[in-house]
């Protein structure tokens, strides 16, 4: 209620005051003299404040040490909070808990932060398994229990308000069940409301089936401070019902509501009935924290380092609103006279002022006649200077900061400390790999269950989606030439690249069996032959072999006015051979006409000059030309035949390797350059030619073996075949 003042006061004080404000001296002495004297006796009421005090309740100030003399306290943020308690920053966790879900729900720039890092850190989540059958099962149960949606409400909250408390409920399915679950097309989902889930117990095929997050605000542990001694496993948490919940549970509305509640499990109802704490099940209930002291009850949340900067840019902003109602204002000023001048201004010069300014709308330009005895004074506001940016940069830079984003990614790179790119990045990166740790942590748990309810041999694993911010192209391909080298292995490549070695195996392994029956599409590439079966009837008939149509080619009658290339070749021998044999110096001649045996020269014979061609530099070229056909040959007929190498051949497989390089060396034509297109070329042309060749490289082998009484090695055989070229090649 205003207070009530008697009539006479109101009076009293409505009237004019009869003392005067100022007083004026004129030219003479005396009237000077006198106004300094009545000026002179204000002195007494010119005074300092000699001493202040604040209350504070959480120091004592040093006020009155001596007399009027005192010492100022200071201003702490105790103080600040006291006169302001609802801008201050709770000390009490379940209050911080409360705060920090409050600032993500109502401030854009936490809101958006945190939900990046959850969506992010779930990026690509999937399970997996060796077996493709468990595999098709994990990701159907997967999807039921709406794994990449819980996984984001996971990180979310543990970025959020620091404590994930989850409640499982399980579901017993049916061997049916399973076995559609196990298929690549799924059956519809279970219908389980008829089912009592917090009753259940763990029993075969009985696996979780649906995650609940409980607000830890209304989650204690049982104990406070007492539980840090016993455990994380052996920690006991209770939930306490908010009143309007218990209001609804004990008196429901509605018909709908009463279904509702009927549902709800018993010690539920039993807590909300009594008014006390619920006790949660500890079989079914987890609780993850983000980055808790062993001693502390809960973990603070990251958004609590920020509260300070949260709760400065919100004043900031209300100032702005503040500020903005008065940004337009503007004060113009006639002045009429001039006292320097003794001219004072009459009421119809006013009022001739007033009318002109009043008839003038405003816009543009306005035209004032008038004498020189009128002064304009304009005053603008400056408000405007304060609604700038500028001052919400070190608050943001410091939220920025506690979240863990890095200068290069909001826009303030180049600020101080903001410099170095690979630690900023590295602090987000190291923090949503920290969040999804804790995840797997989780589901890992989860995954076992399934495991052990369902009889699977092995569990199935976690991937992601690759988490990386900085450049590592680089470092990939790295590892990749390490690995080409066989420096490093292939398991840590693909740990490297976040897969899990020994799925990839299995996986590599399956493939592999897959291409072997044909239901698999060959691999193509530099080391992959993706028409090998081709390449090796190529190679077979070539080489002469097989016929045509032993590899399935179907040939056309062939034009009698044309020859192939084998026929002319052919053609040009017969020829040839058929000029010698019509020489005379070829004719036989009459037995015992010759030279007498035993007899000797008359004359002396023509010394016989040495030719390195017909000698050792055939027999040298004969060597190189095996190994390189063994180095051609050797690779195609190991793949043809799947084995690692040469030792690895039966009997009757090395035998057909040695037939094919006979061929191909005898066909070659002497000091030719030796190549894979030259060896393909003469093995087309080898069967006719080289035949007679063979016969007797193979009349040597059996001659000299019987004459060493031991069967010749590969080294021997290969010096034996090199002579025999020569031999068959030397022009005496």
């Amino acid at each position: 209620m205003p207070k009530k003042y008697p009539k006479s006061e109101v009076a009293a004080a409505a009237e004019p005051s009869t003392e005067k404000a100022y007083i004026t001296w004129g030219e003479d002495l005396a009237s000077k003299t006198e106004a300094l004297n009545a000026s002179s006796e204000a002195l007494q009421e010119y005074d300092g404040v000699q001493k202040t005090s604040g209350y504070s309740r959480y120091r004592t100030d040093f006020s009155n040490l001596d007399g009027n003399t005192g010492g100022r306290p200071g201003l702490t943020r105790n103080d600040y909070d006291y006169f302001r308690p609802d801008e201050a920053v709770p000390i009490k966790i379940k209050q911080i808990i409360r705060l920090a879900d409050t600032i993500y729900h109502r401030v854009g720039l936490v809101k958006n932060v945190i939900d990046l890092m959850g969506d992010f850190g779930c990026q690509g989540i999937r399970l997996v398994h060796k077996n493709k059958k468990i595999e098709r099962f994990y990701k159907s149960w997967f999807d039921k229990v709406s794994g990449i949606e819980r996984s984001e409400r996971f990180l979310n909250n543990l970025y959020r308000v620091g404590n994930v408390v989850i409640n499982r409920q399980t579901a017993k399915i049916s061997l049916k069940v399973s076995e559609s679950m196990s298929r690549a097309v799924a059956s519809p989902d279970l219908i389980l409301s008829d089912m009592n889930m917090s009753e259940l117990s763990l029993e075969k095929r009985e696996i979780p089936w649906r995650y609940t997050f409980i607000d830890p605000f209304y989650v204690d542990v049982v104990g406070d401070s007492l539980s840090s001694f016993v455990g994380d496993k052996n920690k006991r948490y209770s939930i306490t019902l908010p009143a309007n919940l218990r209001r609804v549970i004990n008196s429901p509305k509605g018909d709908m509501v009463q279904d509702i509640v009927a549902l709800i499990p018993l010690h539920i109802l039993e807590a909300a009935k009594h008014k006390k704490a619920c006790l949660l099940d500890a079989d079914k209930t987890q609780v993850f924290h983000y980055k808790k002291d062993d001693w502390s009850i809960w973990a603070y949340p990251m958004i609590y380092a920020i509260m300070d900067d949260i709760n400065i840019i919100e004043k900031l902003k209300l100032a702005d609103l503040a500020a903005l109602d008065g940004a337009i204002s503007n004060l113009r000023i006639f002045k009429l006279g001039s006292l320097d001048h003794k001219i004072a201004p009459t009421r119809a010069a006013a009022a001739k002022l007033a009318s002109i300014l009043g008839n003038n709308v405003g816009g543009g330009t306005m035209d004032l006649i008038w004498g020189p005895d009128i002064e304009l004074i304009e005053s603008k506001t400056t408000v405007h200077q304060f609604l700038g940016e500028a001052k919400y940069t070190p608050h943001l830079n410091s939220v920025y900061a506690g979240l863990g984003i890095p200068p290069t990614l909001t826009g303030t790179f180049g600020a101080s400390g903001t410099t170095n790119n690979f630690i900023s990045l590295k602090t987000l990166t190291q923090r949503l790999e920290y969040g999804r740790k804790m995840l797997m942590s989780f589901w890992q748990q989860e995954i076992l269950l399934v495991q052990k309810a369902m009889g699977f041999k092995h569990c199935a694993k976690i991937e992601f989606d690759r988490m990386d911010l900085s450049n590592e192209d680089t470092e990939k391909s790295l590892l990749i030439q390490l690995v080409d080298r066989n420096l490093i292995s292939d398991e840590l490549l693909q740990s490297r690249f976040g897969l899990d070695p020994d799925m990839e195996k299995s996986r590599l392994n399956r493939e592999n069996r897959d291409r072997k029956t044909e239901r698999m599409v060959n691999k193509s590439g530099p080391w992959h032959d993706p028409q090998f079966n081709n390449a090796l009837k190529k190679i077979a008939l070539t080489g002469g072999i097989v016929t045509p149509s032993e590899v399935g080619l179907e040939l056309l009658p062939a034009d009698q006015n044309q020859l192939s290339r084998f026929d002319m070749s052919k053609n040009s021998k017969v020829n040839t051979t058929q000029l010698v044999k019509d020489s005379p110096e070829s004719l036989p001649g009459v037995p015992e006409a010759g030279r007498p045996k035993l007899s000797q020269d008359t004359q002396k014979r023509k010394e016989k000059v040495f030719k390195p061609r017909t000698g050792a530099t055939l027999l040298v070229w004969t060597n190189e030309a095996q190994e390189k056909i063994s180095d051609i040959i050797n690779p195609l007929i190991l793949e043809y035949f799947n084995k690692k190498n040469v030792r690895s051949l039966s009997h009757e497989q090395q035998k057909h390797l040695e037939k094919i390089k006979i061929q191909a060396l005898f066909a070659l034509e002497p000091l030719v350059t030796v190549g894979a297109e030259q060896i393909l070329a003469t093995i087309n042309i080898s069967q006719e030619n080289t035949k007679h060749y063979i016969l007797g490289y193979d009349s040597w082998i059996k001659e000299i073996g019987s004459d060493l009484n031991r069967p010749l090695t590969m080294e021997e055989q290969k010096q034996i075949k090199s002579e025999y070229y020569r031999s068959i090649h030397t022009t005496e």
